[in-house]
């Protein structure tokens, strides 16, 4: 089988060829080995690659096969990692030159689980300096491109995972996710990726242990595919104060069973945040969900503002940043714009101005809890714009309306992750000039088996194709 050919199969057609012995992993190795080689020059996705340890992985991965041993749900599947998950004896930056040299003696243990379901660990993605960014670019490595329109940034802070697995360079890949951070990647690159109800993926090792903002999650091309890497991520943790265990056996099983839409209550939501939204992806985005209606669900467009949100999300997300950054706060000088600018604004957070956040940020919670007892599901665009260049560091208006913060674009994917609800981003469709648009699925907690399922619906009834770029 031609490289190429096995680097455009989804996860689980590589796996099933794996296990009817068709190829083996070494094959697959190989084949995303070439693919690297072809495609990372063009977009620099990829930091650091652990080409000998995978090697050695894939062999011990073909020899468990022809032994007739029963592997894990990634058996044999390489996958990329995120520059700011530590991967045992892998090099691990942060995106920061204060850790160009960085090589972990742990794996952090979401990376653990990937290794415990057979998943070899082939690459670290690119990411900005300790994930602070909406553009993948960083000090040590510069920037990621993307594989649509290699002049276009591919958002991040996962933007190396995402643009890594759209381009067939890996299969899968992981991410982490607090603001929009994998969820925005897969908009503007054309994929699958999902932000887990907080506690079903474990933290570990994060200096905020009980913190439900950063998420670990699957950056994949399908939508199985995803579910199917969620499942290798999901479980219960003694290293997670905050973490559970999900209340479905198997989200692959309920995706790969799910058909139809039949008695799904939807609603569409052009712009949750008050910000506004490109014309052009409201158009698509509500068009895709309406054509819903076909597969049997019922589909509403309704108004639902919840932008009284964004000053509690700020407020949040400083004393986060301020917690995360605590160790380095003495070297907050050496680090770049965006990550020094974020610790500082939440330096200037006061209790007061904490309290009266969660305070609004409770009331926000019972407004949702209302909306998800009308619906099931809530649609939105991932994305208010279009992939913006990659050397604009953030985009700062909304059609001719400047913003006032620089991360209030992502507002519609934040105002999610301060509610702790799961929320993934599936492609919708593409713009007259060619590029993805993802559509935002939200539901309540642990409803990711149900969310990854409208995906895999929206995927069959609107596919996008390839990357022209690459």
């Amino acid at each position: 089988m031609a490289n190429e050919s096995l680097t455009r199969k989804s996860a689980g057609e590589l796996a099933a060829l794996m296990r009817s012995r068709e190829i083996t992993p070494v094959e697959i190795l190989d084949a995303h080995l070439a693919a690297i080689d072809r495609i990372n020059p063009k977009l620099n996705a990829i930091v650091t690659l652990a080409a000998e340890q995978a090697r050695a992985a894939a062999l011990k991965a073909g020899d468990a096969i022809m032994r007739g041993e029963a592997g894990g749900l990634l058996h044999g599947l390489p996958v990329g990692i995120k520059d700011v998950t530590p991967t045992a004896g892998i090099r691990t930056t942060y995106g920061s030159p204060l850790y160009k040299d960085n090589v972990p003696s742990e794996d952090a243990e979401a990376v653990r689980r990937l290794k415990a379901a057979g998943a070899i660990v082939l690459a670290k993605t690119n990411t900005p300096e300790f994930a602070a960014g909406a553009n993948t670019v960083n000090p040590v490595f510069g920037a990621t491109r993307n594989p649509w329109n290699t002049d276009l940034s591919p958002a991040g802070s996962s933007g190396g995972s995402a643009a890594a697995v759209a381009s067939g360079m890996l299969p899968l890949a992981q991410g982490t996710d607090f603001g929009c951070s994998i969820r925005m990647p897969a908009a503007f690159c054309g994929i699958v990726g999902i932000r887990p109800t907080p506690g079903l993926t474990p933290n570990y090792p994060m200096p905020l242990a009980w913190d439900p903002g950063q998420v670990h999650g699957p950056l994949a091309r399908t939508a199985e595919d995803a579910a199917l890497m969620l499942d290798a991520l999901v479980g219960f943790s003694r290293l997670s104060p905050i973490s559970v265990a999900p209340p479905w056996k198997s989200a692959f099983e309920a995706v790969k069973a799910s058909g139809d839409a039949k008695g799904l209550r939807i609603a569409y939501v052009t712009d949750i945040a008050g910000i506004g939204v490109d014309n052009e992806i409201d158009a698509i985005c509500r068009a895709t969900a309406l054509s819903l209606r076909d597969a049997g669900a019922s589909v509403e467009e309704v108004a639902f503002d919840v932008s009284e949100g964004k000053g509690p999300y700020q407020a949040w997300r400083g004393l986060w940043m301020v917690g995360q950054q605590y160790a380095n706060l003495d070297r907050l000088e050496q680090f770049g714009p965006n990550l020094q600018g974020n610790v500082k604004a939440g330096l200037k957070v006061t209790p007061l101005d904490f309290a009266k956040a969660e305070q609004e940020r409770a009331k926000l919670f019972l407004r949702f809890r209302d909306f998800f007892e009308r619906f099931d599901l809530l649609l939105t665009p991932a994305s208010p714009v279009k992939q913006y260049p990659v050397t604009q560091n953030f985009p700062t208006e909304i059609n001719g309306k400047k913003f006032e913060n620089y991360t209030d674009w992502i507002a519609g994917s934040f105002l999610i992750t301060l509610m702790s609800l799961p929320a993934g981003s599936v492609p919708a469709g593409k713009t007259a000039d060619g590029l993805p648009v993802g559509m935002q699925i939200v539901g309540t907690r642990f409803e990711e088996p149900r969310i990854l399922a409208l995906a895999k619906l929206i995927q069959s009834l609107h596919p996008i194709g390839w990357p022209t770029a690459v």
